[in-house]
């Protein structure tokens, strides 16, 4: 809204008047940044998950699971974000206004989210992170590496062995 329809930085896009909105680009944006913020959510939480299983301390798991996972989503929104700024090169205005704003979204997300977000409520919230609501027990339980069962110690000479 800010550039294209108050005129923000529109010489710096190639735009030469305000254009509107067009109706379906935010909702086919909603659609794609869903899509890519659940990818990175995956990524991140899975990390997280697996660390708490193997030490049972949701701090450390949630400080792990970060430090371990900031290069690949960093790295996947760095290419997201660079391939959705190619779209500002199009003289399309719909394709400028999909572009700017999947860059601008991916940049929160990767920022602000899940470098701020996520670990402060994860942090908050503690064990219950992990909760799972009894009448859902009947759900399987899918343990994509199989190591859900083992001890720690167990994962720890798996995973020294494998190195």
């Amino acid at each position: 809204v800010m550039v294209f329809q108050w005129g923000w930085g529109q010489s710096l896009i190639g735009l030469e008047e305000t254009v509107p909105i067009v109706s379906f680009v935010p909702m086919f944006m909603f659609a794609v940044l869903f899509g890519l913020s659940m990818d990175y959510e995956v990524f991140l939480l899975s990390r997280v998950k697996e660390e708490y299983l193997v030490s049972g301390d949701n701090s450390q798991s949630v400080i792990s699971g970060i430090s371990n996972t900031a290069r690949v989503i960093t790295s996947a929104a760095l290419i997201m974000i660079s391939v959705f700024l190619g779209f500002v090169a199009n003289p399309d205005p719909i394709m400028k206004m999909m572009g700017l704003g999947l860059a601008t979204a991916i940049f929160v997300d990767a920022t602000i989210v899940r470098v701020v977000l996520v670990p402060a409520s994860m942090k908050l919230m503690g064990d219950a992170n992990w909760w799972f609501p009894k009448r859902l027990a009947w759900l399987p339980r899918l343990d994509i590496e199989g190591e859900e069962r083992l001890p720690a110690r167990e994962l720890d000479s798996a995973s020294q062995s494998a190195d």
